[in-house]
């Protein structure tokens, strides 16, 4: 299949709490896409995402987590998002490599442009046509989380996620051609209203849609 006929791939990004998930959701009912996510979306995937996430178990090193991230993608590329663009329909994530560069990266610290080189390798290249940042204040998205049994992530705490978003703002700030920033903050509704703006501006719509 020619690149002109591949599926587009749309990655919604941002911190826990930021509420990509529902305009995940939303995007891919409107576009008719597949919607998927990450870790967890394939077999092997729920079993890694256990081990990322599960509070309980023993803590990971920041490079066995990074890995782990990777391998997760490496087969959500192969068996799911792949084989998907190939046919021609769209594919919305929720999360995708901008969150290793942003949570590994930025928030743990490690090289950014070394895992890059690991993103591109898992992916074998496979970048979004375009990457929709969810963006709204640190202390909103904790509140949203309040009350709910933390996950390895989540427990971090306020530093961590400043770091994480700053992240995010430096990726979209450094590759304004393929990331938009959307405001978090406001009614559900209106929020995928600018989503499928920008989705619109930027890739159209597909074909029949």
């Amino acid at each position: 299949m020619t690149d002109g006929s591949r599926g587009r791939l749309i990655a919604l990004e941002g911190i826990d709490g930021c509420g990509k998930s529902t305009q995940a959701q939303m995007l891919a009912t409107r576009l008719g896409a597949l919607l998927t996510f990450e870790p967890g979306a394939t077999t092997l995937g729920r079993s890694l995402r256990h081990l990322l996430l599960d509070p309980d178990l023993p803590p990971l090193t920041e490079r066995a987590e990074a890995l782990l991230m990777a391998a997760d993608r490496a087969q959500h590329v192969a068996e799911e998002v792949g084989p998907i663009l190939e046919t021609g329909r769209w594919v919305v994530t929720d999360r995708f490599s901008g969150s290793t560069l942003a949570y590994q990266g930025y928030g743990r610290g490690m090289d950014v442009s070394e895992l890059g080189r690991l993103v591109a390798w898992a992916t074998g290249g496979l970048r979004p046509d375009l990457t929709v940042l969810i963006d709204v204040p640190v202390a909103l998205a904790e509140g949203r989380l309040a009350g709910g049994r933390d996950d390895r992530f989540e427990a971090l705490g306020t530093p961590f996620f400043e770091r994480v978003a700053d992240g995010f703002h430096r990726l979209a700030t450094g590759d304004p051609e393929t990331w938009v920033v959307v405001d978090g903050i406001g009614d559900i509704d209106d929020i995928a209203e600018s989503v499928w703006a920008a989705v619109r501006e930027r890739l159209g719509e597909p074909a029949g849609g």
